[in-house]
């Protein structure tokens, strides 16, 4: 996502045009490498990325990535698309005896030193899939990192989206928000890692991935909190597909793939049917510099960098992605790159995740040569969707036609093949110990990262505000990934571990409420009394069919109209709320500062004060609540 050096985004038809040519011939150069057999192979390599998130001393998004990545001055660290995202390359290593440990050895190394420049500039380091305590109203384009392929990319796909992105979930809440950027895409890291395969068997190791995608990722999911809300155990599947879906309403007659997708088949021959298909399905959005003649270069004997295809395949977000390069001793590469995996709970857990995922590689792929003749693709991708939406509690089915429970499939079967597919590389024997001994230890103490935030969650239900128990559970998982203690043994996240009423009062947001009742102006009065009897409030805000606030009631104008109404022979229920109602109320933002709206609500004569954002109403904040904060401050300064 880092190339700065962009051209111009999907509004100039003739650079794209140009960029398109350039790609085919990319293509055709690949077609040439593959025929000639110019690909390095009898090696295996492996790599990583990681990807997290910077936070604040209020355990919020801190927009530092520029201040942290500039202290630095190191190339293993790059930005992603938002300045409270970072992103760590680790060094290819060749997959063989102590890999692993020495992995994750330079995974912490790189963690500690982005840890210690992100503490100097007043924040700190989390992974985890995605930020409980991140707010839609952090995604807004002025978080975006400024580099010109990110805005040309939001603005292509803004472009050929025609309309905003909506964001629709259901777990055991629900969340329904639309938004105007790609910018919810920065909501999500992951831990990305890689596995080198010669072309040959690129189709077996291609679909075996495709495979083993729905247990490795039950096994690890690490992202159930969004806005406040419990939704799949790996949201990020879904938030990430919806947050760069450039599909438009008008096509849904028809089918059109989405950008970010699991992909629609088995790879038959080779990898050239998944660039042909990144082609021919998803529009070019960017065009960068190509000033390599790559079939020159093949021809002459040497290994184009095939820049457009690169370019244009990494706007193209397959859970797996074929991923072309070209080694320290000259020659092309192919390696397959596994995406399904969230950043967290620890660097020892993502470990432990990347080694059983290789693991399944190469111990599934000496049991079954062809994955193709045991299982459908329709069943591969609907494994896949139900692992990220149950974790270990999903029923995959899975060789020929099996039905099992992901928990078990993984203690019975996967993980004694993942152990022989690591003695078969020569893996050490104490490494494959100590890192399938981590999966084990979690699947069989059922507790992933999102499982473990779910029961803390839970244990936090009645304590503190909806801010503070987020707080509490993103500071409680910062605190235990740095001791770098598996997740199956983490206890629960305890209330005070956020921080106390200081981080969590800061901004409205942090604790207006969100379940409220409303009515239309064309409602009977009556039903605006009987809401202030069921739901003891003495203000009802009233709205339109779009939720924009169009006015508020209160409990003395309430009185006011059933006096002049009885006085009258007027019957309540025929009183519409129009006629009784504020229209234009003083309103606050999310975003207002906690003081400033007190300020307001003292200088109103309402107790009352509806949150709007984008002309939408989504809260309320009361005299009560901040009534209940003095409560609770009061409670600790006579306890100390």
């Amino acid at each position: 996502m880092g190339d700065k050096n962009v051209i111009e985004s999907g509004d100039e038809a003739e650079a794209l045009r140009g960029f398109t040519n350039k790609l085919l011939r990319d293509l055709r150069a690949l077609e040439m490498l593959l025929e000639r057999k110019a690909f390095d192979t009898g090696v295996r390599r492996i790599g990583a990325e990681q990807e997290c998130f910077l936070v604040d001393r209020a355990w919020r998004p801190a927009a530092a990535v520029l201040q942290v990545i500039e202290k630095m001055k190191d190339p293993h660290y790059v930005t992603e698309v938002a300045q409270f995202n970072l992103e760590m390359n680790l060094d290819p290593l060749e997959f063989t005896g102590t890999c692993l440990r020495r992995m994750e050895d330079q995974l912490l190394q790189l963690l500690v030193k982005a840890r210690a420049a992100a503490h100097a500039t007043g924040n700190e380091i989390c992974l985890i899939g995605i930020l409980p305590t991140a707010r839609k109203g952090d995604l807004g384009l002025e978080n975006m990192t400024p580099n010109p392929r990110y805005f040309a990319l939001n603005r292509a796909m803004t472009k050929l989206r025609g309309t905003d992105y909506e964001i629709r979930l259901k777990g055991i809440d629900e969340i329904n928000v639309k938004h105007d950027s790609v910018m919810v895409e920065a909501c999500n890291t992951s831990f990305q890692v890689h596995f080198q395969v010669a072309p040959d068997e690129f189709a077996k190791y291609y679909n075996l991935a495709q495979v083993i995608a729905a247990p490795t990722l039950a096994a690890a999911t690490n992202s159930l909190l969004l806005f406040g809300r419990r939704l799949w155990h790996e949201t990020r599947i879904a938030l990430f597909q919806q947050s760069v879906d450039t599909r438009a309403t008008a096509h849904d007659m028809r089918e059109v793939s989405p950008r970010v997708d699991f992909g629609r088949q088995w790879v038959r021959r080779s990898v050239v049917e998944l660039f042909q298909e990144a082609i021919s399905r998803y529009r070019v959005l960017i065009a960068g510099p190509t000033d390599e003649d790559p079939i020159e270069l093949v021809e002459s004997g040497k290994a184009p960098q095939l820049r457009a295809l690169r370019l244009h395949n990494g706007t193209v977000y397959r859970w797996n992605r074929a991923c072309y390069g070209i080694s320290d001793n000259g020659k092309p590469h192919l390696r397959i790159e596994n995406r399904v995996l969230p950043s967290g709970p620890t660097p020892l857990d993502e470990m432990a995740n990347a080694a059983f995922w290789y693991g399944l590689m190469l111990g599934l792929g000496r049991q079954v040569e062809d994955v193709t003749k045991h299982m459908s693709f329709d069943d591969a991708k609907g494994n896949f969707f139900a692992a990220a939406r149950n974790g270990l509690g999903a029923h995959l089915t899975w060789f020929d036609g099996q039905s099992v429970q992901a928990r078990d499939l993984i203690l019975e079967k996967l993980l004694p093949a993942a152990w022989e597919g690591l003695r078969s590389a020569k893996i050490d024997a104490a490494d494959i110990e100590r890192y399938l001994g981590v999966i084990q230890e979690r699947v069989k103490e059922a507790q992933t990262g999102s499982r473990w935030a779910l029961k803390s969650f839970a244990a936090l239900a009645d304590k503190g505000t909806p801010g503070e128990r987020l707080n509490a559970i993103t500071a409680a998982a910062v605190s235990r990934q740095w001791e770098n203690t598996p997740v199956a043994r983490w206890p629960l996240a305890r209330i005070e571990e956020g921080g106390g009423w200081r981080n969590n009062y800061v901004k409205v947001e942090q604790f207006m409420t969100t379940d409220f009742v409303t009515v239309q102006e064309t409602d009977g009065l009556d039903l605006a009394a009987n809401l202030m009897v069921w739901e003891r409030i003495r203000h009802v805000p009233v709205e339109d069919g779009e939720h924009r606030l169009v006015g508020l009631v209160s409990y003395r104008a309430l009185l006011r109209a059933l006096a002049a109404g009885a006085a009258e022979g007027r019957h309540v229920g025929d009183i519409p709320v129009s006629e009784v109602m504020r229209r234009d109320p003083v309103c606050v933002t999310p975003e207002t500062p906690s003081l400033k709206a007190i300020e307001i609500l003292r200088k109103s004569d309402f107790g009352s004060l509806p949150v709007v954002k984008d002309g939408r109403l989504v809260g309320v904040i009361t005299a009560r609540n901040f009534l209940q904060i003095a409560a609770e401050l009061l409670e600790q300064k006579l306890k100390e």
